[in-house]
């Protein structure tokens, strides 16, 4: 049987919160300050096999940042290529904190790849994790949710690209993203569920060369790069009563860059 959270604590599932970088720790810490008990899932072996690789201590140090915000919080470490891990990633975190009234899809596979150099394998790897897991984590967010219609009280975020080019599978797979997500807003108001997608723009989360961090300066009218806490301000608001008139809706919250 789920724990009741506490009073005036609501929960909220944040995927792709793997290291403290990552816009998705940065949205977890957002919403712990801002009230909220929070899940999260991860997945060290994706880490480990990007050029930043794996953090081992970067959960541990999470943890204690977000009881400092006040929060309670489980991680949960899922590979969502899986088709039974979503709803295995749902049981594990309203067994430690509750009923879930928040999702955040903050995951993604992400390799560069353009028409003619993507492989088969990773073009199903990128879908089956940011399409269909995606889908499938709204599915059975709407499945248990219980909150009333009325209220429209329950929240969906996720996080989108407008790569296209050069990046074909990542690209693709965030445009079928989109299209789940906004779909979503319509097909379950009547259960009292607003989503809306959040398109950040480059974010520094240490994976930007020297170069490319000036040429996105350069291009971006307020002249600077984005960072997770932009994002994760932005995540909040949505998630919050005063967000709630705010739904079906892709939001570019980047700076302005072209």
């Amino acid at each position: 049987m789920a724990r009741q959270r506490r009073a005036g604590r609501p929960v909220v599932l944040v995927t792709g919160v793997g290291r403290e970088a990552g816009i998705g720790a940065g949205i977890a810490l957002r919403l712990a300050e801002a009230g909220w008990d929070v899940g999260y899932g991860y997945w060290r072996p994706y880490d480990a096999r990007m050029p930043w690789g794996a953090d081992t201590e970067a959960q541990e140090r999470l943890r204690e940042r977000l009881t400092a915000a006040g929060a309670r919080s489980v991680g949960v470490e899922a590979d969502l290529s899986g088709v039974g891990t979503p709803s295995a990633l749902f049981d594990a975190v309203e067994r430690e904190l509750g009923p879930v009234t928040a999702l955040v899809l903050s995951h993604a596979e992400s390799v560069d790849s353009g028409l003619l150099d993507t492989t088969v394998e990773s073009f199903d790897l990128h879908f089956a994790v940011n399409a269909r897991a995606s889908w499938l984590l709204v599915r059975e967010f709407a499945l248990r949710f219980r909150g009333e219609a009325a209220e429209a009280a329950g929240r969906i975020v996720a996080l989108t690209s407008d790569h296209t080019a050069f990046n074909l599978p990542y690209g693709a797979s965030k445009g079928a993203l989109d299209r789940i997500v906004l779909a979503a807003a319509k097909e379950l108001a009547g259960r009292g569920i607003t989503t809306n997608v959040v398109n950040p723009g480059p974010n520094d989360t240490g994976w930007m060369t020297d170069g490319l961090k000036a040429a996105v300066v350069a291009d971006t009218p307020l002249g600077r790069l984005g960072t997770p806490a932009d994002t994760a301000r932005l995540v909040a608001f949505l998630l919050s009563a005063e967000g709630g008139w705010v739904n079906g809706q892709l939001l570019k919250s980047n700076g302005g860059i072209g």
